[in-house]
């Protein structure tokens, strides 16, 4: 990893482990220890917010520079060792409890919640880079599993072989679908590789074959892609997944070098396009999350709690 790089992260707080793993703690977690506010995720799902270890297994690369990422882009490298799954997840925690060490002193945190968010037992694979190309993560997921941790997994889609290959699946599988067109996807996800529409169609496809809960995210930019809700649905309906989660853009991070405000679409209007999609694939609202600009579709009657699909976490 370039130095100057990893000092940039650092800076934002990002806490590395051998390159290419890093940890870094969410804006909910801080949320839920001080002033009692939850994530979508808990809301939605039955995670807590405070258990939650937000980390990539491979910073290193992803395929896509999208025009909405917050993330740091354009700093790809070659990974030369890859961490194993258990040496990986116990630093990581290591290093979150670092970072939360401050909050054992704010009077605004609880003792009990502290003491529980020093024992994570909630996985968002997902912080940056694509996780799915670290060549270990099967083993990754069933030692998270091992530990009765919560695993919920975010990919781009542009890697079918790797999902396929999985021997062990997250507890959540999210694909994010950012486009409802090839010609859309390239202007706003704008692909280092040249097929990527056609390995995102792939998965898609791979999607009702896997004996996991899973859920297209459809990252909702006004001006940029938050147009044809018949052609995302039609997207959906090979995917067919459990639940769907159109959720809108925010003018945070890198992504304000390349949008404005007005690329954030209002509430209002991500629930009107989620209706859109949910009335064509006879969806409906179950949950809605304002300040998480989220909506949750699905069929009645789905189970959402992940806690009750499988098992209550330790």
């Amino acid at each position: 990893m370039d130095k100057d790089y990893r000092a940039l992260l650092e800076k934002q707080q990002y806490r590395i482990y051998r390159d290419h793993s890093a940890v870094k703690m969410c804006h909910w977690l801080k949320e839920s220890l001080i002033h009692g506010r939850t994530c979508y995720k808990q809301d939605f799902y039955g995670i807590k917010s405070h258990r939650c270890l937000q980390m990539t297994p491979a910073i290193n690369e992803c395929s896509h520079q999208c025009v909405f990422c917050w993330r740091v882009q354009g700093k790809d490298f070659e990974v030369k060792e890859w961490a194993e799954p258990k040496e990986m997840l116990d630093a990581l925690i290591e290093k979150q409890r670092k970072l939360i060490t401050g909050f054992k002193g704010d009077d605004r945190c609880s003792r009990e919640m502290y003491e529980e968010a020093r024992l994570p037992n909630q996985v968002a694979i997902s912080l940056a880079g694509e996780p799915i190309t670290y060549p270990h993560l099967s083993d990754f997921l069933k030692e998270c599993h091992s530990r009765g941790m919560m695993t919920f997994l975010v990919t781009n889609g542009t890697y079918p072989e790797q999902i396929e290959a999985l021997d062990t699946l997250p507890r959540q599988l999210y694909v994010t679908v950012a486009a409802p067109d090839r010609d859309t996807y390239r202007k706003v996800c704008i692909p280092k590789i040249d097929d990527g529409w056609e390995r995102i169609m792939r998965t898609l496809e791979l999607l009702p074959s896997l004996d996991t809960r899973t859920v297209v995210r459809h990252t909702l930019v006004k001006g940029w892609n938050m147009h044809n809700p018949e052609k995302y649905a039609e997207l959906d309906r090979i995917a067919d997944p459990d639940l769907i989660e159109p959720k809108g853009y925010v003018f945070v991070g890198g992504s304000r070098q390349r949008l404005s405000m007005d690329c954030m679409p209002s509430f209002k209007e991500i629930r009107e396009f989620s209706d859109e999609i949910g009335s064509v694939l006879g969806m409906e609202v179950l949950r809605e999350k304002e300040d998480s600009r989220v909506v949750l579709l699905g069929r009645p009657g789905i189970e959402l709690d992940v806690t009750k699909l499988y098992g209550s976490q330790r």
